[in-house]
């Protein structure tokens, strides 16, 4: 590692924008991984090119802020559409969000033809976080913080709407509003780690921290703070590292998530592959 590149003001900003998005978005795969949303989590991610897509069409540019406002629309129009259409009972939610990301997700590939900044959407894809400029980063701050600070005021109502709806609803806990938030808050931490990592790789931020804390311990809480921790350090880790062997940063933090998730798999005290069995 060239120490005299911790000292350039782009790199320092890129560091410290990749440890809070890691952190935030660690900290709520912990409810992701509760969930067993995952694949949820990857049709959303993939629905936020579309609404980029639709943002350049409407305005002839691309930008920081119409890019997050599109990704931003796109995402909540789905996700939040298909927990409206499962309240009727008669279409679950994984196949009204398979509906409705699909044809959004056409609907982006057929604008993209029409579109004169195709070669850009590259840097919303799979990110770009040494490029990261003021706006990005409050952008990002300030939707990790609302989502943290969101999640940590209501995490007993959150909680109990997820393992226990009916006894939620019996206590006074507005369940459909609980619902709703619960997407809404997956979709802003989505758009939040686009700088990172980009459409396409943005579920790993918010899936693998909590999924590798599950394989080294029961504790429900140690799903989010400890998520969080992963998530920061691995992305911090994995930004200073990726010019040393010559990739991008966004999928270097993904790639270092996998193999901290890989290790735990293998070597958990409890649930590795490789620890003595209990009989």
């Amino acid at each position: 590692m060239d120490l005299d590149l911790l000292t350039n003001p782009f790199y320092q900003r890129a560091l410290a924008t990749a440890g809070f998005i890691g952190f935030a978005n660690g900290f709520f795969s912990g409810f992701v991984v509760l969930r067993r949303d995952a694949l949820s989590v990857s049709a959303l991610s993939h629905t936020m090119l579309p609404g980029i897509a639709l943002a350049i069409f409407l305005t002839g540019a691309l930008s920081q802020w119409n890019a997050f406002l599109g990704a931003m629309f796109a995402a909540l129009l789905v996700g939040l559409g298909s927990v409206a259409v499962a309240r009727g009972n008669r279409v679950s939610q994984g196949t009204a969000l398979a509906v409705l990301y699909t044809a959004a997700f056409a609907a982006g590939i057929a604008l993209l033809p029409k579109l004169d900044t195709r070669q850009e959407l590259e840097h919303w894809l799979f990110g770009d976080i040494i490029a990261v400029g003021n706006a990005d980063i409050w952008i990002a701050f300030g939707i990790g913080a609302f989502t943290l600070l969101i999640t940590n005021l209501l995490m007993r109502p959150i909680l109990l709407t997820l393992f226990e709806p009916n006894v939620a609803a019996a206590q006074g806990v507005p369940v459909r509003f609980i619902q709703y938030l619960i997407f809404g808050l997956l979709v802003l931490a989505l758009v939040s780690s686009l700088q990172a990592v980009g459409c396409v790789l943005s579920v790993g931020l918010l899936v693998t921290p909590a999924a590798t804390v599950s394989l080294l311990t029961d504790r429900t809480s140690a799903l989010f703070w400890g998520g969080g921790l992963i998530g920061g350090i691995g992305s911090v880790v994995a930004v200073l590292i990726s010019g040393k062997f010559g990739i991008a940063p966004g999928p270097a933090i993904v790639i270092v998530l996998g193999l901290l998730f890989v290790a735990a798999y293998l070597f958990s005290p409890k649930y590795g592959l490789l620890a003595p069995k209990r009989h």
